[in-house]
């Protein structure tokens, strides 16, 4: 029972690495298309503006040549260590490209960097300064259980984002009743 309990945690963790593909350019990718049957393209879009703001609020967000793309950046830490010792052992950051079209969407996320993490003098993690490695590189940089589990954590974050993404632009929206504001009158007691 152990055993079959170990062997399906083993293929469920090997499942997250393998959500990310290469592109055309032999770089690292999350990509997914989305149908939003109803909505317009430019609902989507404000959509996808209203979702970014409060949830992933540090992803810088920029308008670009096409109108219906939307382009940001972003990063998220990845930890190591063993039981209570763990600690940030790095940030990746990335590239994530929302496009919309009348009743579909499609998102992806690439240009991986993972920036390592060294303690400064007060014993804080902070970025190594100047050292950025491409996540196709990592295995070559760092040990091949470092690099596994940095990539299992990114297909971990990317499917995340994008299950959070569908949730929120399959959602229906009542419109918000106006409030009457409660007065409080002071003058009769």
């Amino acid at each position: 029972m152990i055993a079959l309990a170990s062997l399906f945690f083993a293929k469920v963790s090997l499942a997250q690495k393998e959500l990310l593909s290469f592109d055309e350019n032999n770089r690292y990718i999350y990509y997914q298309v989305a149908d939003a049957p109803g909505l317009r393209e430019d609902t989507l879009l404000a959509r996808v503006s209203y979702f970014l703001k409060p949830e992933y609020s540090k992803i810088k967000l920029n308008r670009t040549a096409n109108p219906n793309l939307l382009n940001g950046s972003g990063k998220f830490l990845v930890y190591g260590g063993g039981g209570l010792l763990k600690h940030e052992h790095g940030e990746i950051g990335y590239s994530l490209n929302i496009e919309c079209k009348d009743q579909k969407y499609r998102y992806w996320l690439t240009g991986f960097v993972f920036t390592p993490y060294q303690r400064d003098r007060y014993g804080n993690f902070v970025p190594e300064p100047g050292k950025e490695i491409p996540l196709e590189a990592i295995s070559n940089k760092l040990g091949k259980k470092d690099a596994d589990s940095y990539l299992d954590e990114t297909g971990t974050f990317c499917k995340q984002l994008g299950d959070r993404l569908k949730l929120f632009m399959t959602k229906t929206f009542a419109p918000k009743k106006a409030e009457v504001a409660k007065r409080t009158v002071t003058d009769k007691w």
